[in-house]
């Protein structure tokens, strides 16, 4: 411990241990010379306090002759510091003494003539180190302009380069700006005229105030007129509006884009600033009209539908799918495609700078599927409103009852009401989830019983007032057909039908061969029954021949038989022949 401020130092062992100091405790200002000394003999160990009396070295009060002066300086002993000397009372060296409480380091002060240090270069200056220390004008500063704040009638100084360091108190010696010029403040034309918004809000709602700032850099201000114009019809002309800081406050009634113009204007010149403010309501609703079902690398369009349908300067966010970065467009509407197959989520999201909403819908991508047009009676254009929850409504009515009617489930049917007028829709007939064995002729089902209930006009509902609305096929001459169950099944079906008719051609030559040796019996009939009418002939055994040969030919057709019809024409002829053998 040192009480001589450290010039000579005692060694005392104040514990019987070595304990780790971490701290001093006293009062501040307090006359008590006892202090604690806190800390831990080890880590693990509980607080350690060791108090020091100091009273034995200090055994009285300080008095005046126990202090002496001490004067400020700096590194280099310069007593001029920031133009002025300080002295301070300080106890003279080898004095053990108590200060206490009223002890105060009594501060004389003393100004310095001013000298070169005290300045540095004024603003817009910039100090030359090549040429004698000197502060030059930088290139884009004009020592000679008159201040901001100059008017008419007023004078101004100009600088010389030079400017008294800040706080300095230095008196007399060099004056550096001595040498500053007096001006007359000119008549300058408003420049750098700005319009602004107070809370700096460009997009406002209706009926709110608005409060307008107008701000001017440089010209004369007292003498100059300015004209506002807000937008809406209202003009205004203003003096001494920058001075004065008069606000100019409106209210916007009606939602939309209005131009603020404000201009100044004096003897000597003009000036002339624009701003645009956007008065809008805030969204309330958006609606994401999306078709549920889609094919895969197709287009598709997405509408959104704000609402109120009046909001302008829209910004709309698309996000599809997983994708964390959005599509940006102005309109309300996007054309995209999917290029895999299966459930895509689809999210918009429309800001206009005061509120943003969002819709999400799901979109059902799939490689193929069916899709019939539909239509209404035209009583139903009568009820139809044309907004997204009504047309959802129809459409989920129209499945359900073709469900019902048809047998096909509910989750492979889809239909969706198109917006506008005449009111139509589209219904979406998905693929099945069990697909056929590869190779397999596949014809689904469905769309014959489907169409057939259009057709039989079994799909209508009842709307308000008891009318009955019937869901026809848009185009009733289309010919719709059963999907086939899997790829390159048409051509399947073609070839099928090509070895149908092949087997059938070859029957029919093999059938051909035979009936020369039909003509054959016929002549031998022919021969015999002119033999039978010139000669005698054994009778019984040419009939045995005959219907030997009727047996044959009947054995020989029922073998090659193609399909009933031939069938049946075949056998005619035979018995044809039979009758006439009789005869």
């Amino acid at each position: 411990f040192s009480i001589d401020e450290g010039r000579t130092w005692n060694i005392h062992n104040f514990t019987s241990t070595s304990v780790f100091v971490d701290g001093l405790l006293s009062e501040p200002g307090d006359e008590t010379l006892v202090m604690t000394v806190f800390g831990h003999i080890s880590y693990r160990s509980d607080w350690e306090l060791v108090k020091v009396d100091f009273r034995q070295s200090f055994p009285r009060q300080c008095t005046e002759s126990d202090y002496g002066s001490w004067q400020l300086t700096d590194l280099q002993g310069e007593r001029c510091i920031m133009g002025q000397e300080r002295t301070f009372r300080k106890r003279k060296e080898g004095t053990f003494c108590i200060k206490g409480k009223s002890y105060t380091s009594a501060l004389t002060t003393k100004p310095c003539p001013c000298t070169d240090k005290d300045f540095i270069c004024d603003y817009g200056f910039e100090r030359s180190y090549t040429e004698g220390d000197r502060c030059f004008p930088d290139f884009w500063h004009d020592p000679e302009s008159p201040p901001e704040n100059c008017h008419l009638g007023q004078n101004y100084e100009s600088s010389t380069g030079y400017r008294k360091v800040i706080a300095n108190t230095c008196e007399g010696g060099l004056n550096k700006q001595q040498s500053a010029k007096q001006h007359s403040c000119p008549l300058l034309p408003p420049k750098g005229l700005k319009v602004g918004i107070k809370g700096q809000m460009l997009a406002v709602a209706s009926g709110d105030d608005v409060t307008f700032i107008v701000h001017q850099e440089q010209g004369d201000t007292s003498s100059t007129k300015y004209q506002v114009d807000l937008g809406d019809g209202v003009r205004t002309i203003y003096q001494n509006l920058t001075v004065t800081d008069e606000p100019i406050q409106h209210r916007y009634e009606n939602p939309g884009i209005y131009k603020v113009t404000v201009k100044a204007e004096n003897i000597a010149g003009h000036d002339e600033a624009t701003m645009y403010i956007q008065v809008i309501d805030p969204l309330q609703e958006v609606h994401l009209e999306a078709v549920p079902i889609a094919r895969r690398n197709h287009e598709v369009n997405l509408t959104a539908v704000v609402l109120p349908t009046e909001a302008n300067l829209t910004v709309y966010y698309w996000w599809l799918g997983d994708s964390l970065k959005p599509k940006l467009t102005l309109q309300n509407s996007l054309l995209t495609r999917f290029p895999e197959s299966g459930e895509v989520s689809v999210t918009v999201q429309a800001s206009n700078g005061r509120s943003m909403v969002q819709d999400t819908k799901i979109v059902r991508v799939y490689d193929n599927f069916q899709v019939i047009p539909l239509s209404f009676s035209r009583n139903l254009d009568r009820f139809n409103p044309n907004i997204p929850e009504w047309r959802d409504d129809i459409g989920q009515v129209v499945t359900k009852l073709l469900a019902k009617t048809t047998g096909v489930p509910q989750d492979s049917l889809v239909t969706v009401v198109n917006p506008g007028l005449p009111t139509t829709a589209d219904l979406f007939v998905l693929p099945l989830d069990s697909k056929p064995a590869k190779g397999s002729l596949f014809v689904d089902k469905r769309i014959p019983a489907v169409v057939q209930a259009f057709n039989d006009k079994n799909i209508s509902f009842m709307v308000r007032g008891g009318l009955r609305v019937l869901v026809m096929l848009a185009d009733p001459n289309a010919g719709y057909h059963g999907a086939a169950g899997g790829p390159g099944v048409w051509a399947l079906a073609v070839i099928f039908l090509i070895s149908i008719i092949g087997t059938g051609s070859f029957i029919l030559y093999k059938f051909k061969r035979k009936l020369p040796g039909n003509r054959n019996i016929y002549a031998q009939m022919h021969n015999e029954k002119e033999q039978e009418m010139t000669s005698p002939v054994n009778h019984s055994e040419d009939t045995q021949h005959i219907i030997q040969g009727e047996e044959f030919i009947d054995d020989d057709l029922d073998s090659q038989t193609l399909g009933n019809h031939s069938g049946v024409i075949l056998s005619i002829n035979s018995r044809e022949l039979h009758g006439y053998l009789s005869s």
